[in-house]
């Protein structure tokens, strides 16, 4: 007998970036333990791939187009999530850039406030939405969520030239944690997940660069690049009600790469 708190039937989770590498990653493990689905990205191709990909595990599935830079547009499109599938149980703020520059004495300015605008104010926007979404729901006698982050380890370690990266990461630990407390009185659970090196669109140049390649798998223990499934099981736990005694907390996914 499968363990119950991990079938995810009648759960409604949206990831934000839903459309690849992580979040994809996330968004099909979700869908294959039951929960329906909905993601946001902005590239109608990948939209509609992933899409028939999530479609397949027989779920109620959408894939949506949303700039999570928009307030508007983000307050919108929770509000679609709710009218489209009933409810809202999970959020992934995952959606994310990076941007480097040649040091961080040269960082442009424009380049900054676009990491920022995606990475800080559209997670800040769209756990704001879901939260007060979960919230009333709480206040009408149906508590429970789970709202988690994509951060990074650029969070907790040295990451040069790119600081407007790891700042973002960085100041969304402090909010995941904010929430976390507020929110319990509902029933709602908040954490952030923080991936090492994984395979993805952002660091397709890196992997193709020979010696970056060997020095990553050289420095991480389990001698690998993360990849985009290794964040499902993740997911799927902290929708659960296996996670139901677990809030404000960091969880490290990067093969090791942290400790070593």
């Amino acid at each position: 007998m499968a363990y119950a708190p991990f079938d995810l039937t009648g759960r409604v989770a949206l990831i934000t970036g839903g459309n690849g590498g992580i979040g994809l990653g996330m968004a099909d493990a979700l869908a294959q333990a039951g929960a329906d689905v909905v993601i946001w990205g902005n590239n109608p191709a990948k939209n509609a791939a992933a899409e028939a990909q999530l479609a397949a595990h027989g779920r109620r599935v959408a894939a949506v187009a949303v700039d999570v830079t928009d307030e508007q547009a983000v307050e919108a499109g929770i509000a679609d999530v709710v009218a489209r599938m009933g409810r809202l149980d999970f959020v992934a703020a995952n959606a994310g850039t990076g941007k480097s520059a040649p040091a961080f004495d040269q960082f442009p300015t424009e380049t900054w406030r676009r990491v920022l605008a995606v990475n800080l104010d559209g997670v800040f926007w769209t756990l704001r939405a879901a939260a007060r979404h979960m919230r009333t729901r709480a206040e009408a006698g149906d508590p429970g969520g789970s709202l988690i982050v994509t951060s990074s380890t650029s969070a907790i370690h040295g990451a040069p030239r790119n600081q407007a990266y790891a700042a973002s990461k960085g100041a969304v630990l402090s909010m995941i944690r904010g929430i976390a407390v507020e929110y319990a009185r509902f029933g709602v659970r908040a954490n952030a997940v923080l991936p090492g090196w994984v395979r993805s669109d952002m660091t397709g140049s890196l992997q193709e660069n020979e010696k970056f390649n060997e020095r990553v798998i050289a420095r991480v223990p389990v001698r690998r690049w993360g990849e985009p499934a290794d964040f499902g099981g993740v997911a799927v736990y902290l929708v659960s009600d296996a996670s139901r005694f677990h809030t404000g907390d960091s969880l490290v996914i990067d093969g090791g790469y942290t400790v070593f």
